[in-house]
């Protein structure tokens, strides 16, 4: 293709993106309280439990701070959900207009990257909402008992998916160690070498990742992360095997 051609070609590309976000936004406003029930379930629940175990008390309640909040709040959430529920589409001609500029090897090893990707990423956003209400009890338990806890409901969605992206990236740890492996750039033995400052930099970053700060989010963020990391050293010492093994086929032969 030409420069132009290929211009052309991101544009249509864009425009196609651009309109599913935009039909999949306005799915979401019309689902907007299907996905607010689903949104604040973490909090209601986190609450819940903090009553129960303090005999009842002051209740933390989400709220608005203004008069246009209320809307802007709900354009935000159907965008929101409009880009996650359009990402099969825009993903898809991403890819395309960058595929052919590959070559076959370098295919096949996006192919399973995405493929391996997407199931780690749900996994860390699902284990994420699991731990949210504990997160929002224990935090919202330091509230003293003169003050009243208004949270405003913009901050709260900006903790939810700040939240949820921590742990999504953070379980692609495994997938990133295997591809390094496969490049040359981390073989086994540095991992089975570093793996103690490895798991040291996990807690460090679980502590310092997790919005909430709390050692029960810490814990569900670092041990899963662990544990994975040892999956992806066990990967990268059976490709450095295979590797060790053809090579030497080829000096025999």
């Amino acid at each position: 293709m030409t420069l132009r051609e290929h211009i052309a070609e991101l544009r249509n590309r864009l425009l196609i993106s651009v309109l599913a976000i935009v039909v999949l936004t306005i799915v979401g406003y019309v689902f907007y309280d299907q996905a607010l029930d689903f949104l604040v379930k973490p909090f209601n629940s986190g609450v819940a439990q903090l009553l129960a175990d303090s005999n009842g008390g002051k209740r933390p309640e989400l709220t608005f701070n203004n008069v246009t909040s209320p809307f802007t709040f709900q354009i935000k959430i159907s965008l929101v959900f409009g880009l996650i529920l359009a990402s099969p589409v825009w993903l898809y001609e991403l890819w395309a207009f960058i595929a052919p500029g590959l070559h076959r090897s370098e295919r096949r090893w996006a192919f399973l990257f995405a493929g391996i990707a997407t199931p780690l990423f749900v996994a860390g956003l699902a284990v994420a909402y699991w731990t949210l209400p504990k997160g929002i009890e224990i935090l919202i338990g330091f509230t003293p008992d003169f003050a009243q806890n208004l949270i405003t409901l913009p901050e709260y969605l900006d903790f939810v998916l700040r939240t949820m992206l921590v742990f999504g990236i953070a379980f692609l740890l495994p997938l990133v160690v295997v591809l390094l492996n496969i490049v040359g750039i981390v073989p086994a033995k540095a991992l089975a070498k570093f793996r103690p400052y490895i798991i040291l930099a996990i807690f460090i970053f679980g502590a310092v990742a997790t919005p909430s700060g709390d050692p029960f989010s810490l814990m569900f963020l670092a041990l899963p992360m662990c544990a994975l990391f040892f999956g992806a050293e066990i990967i990268a010492r059976i490709l450095d095997r295979r590797k060790a093994r053809k090579a030497e086929a080829l000096l025999a032969d």
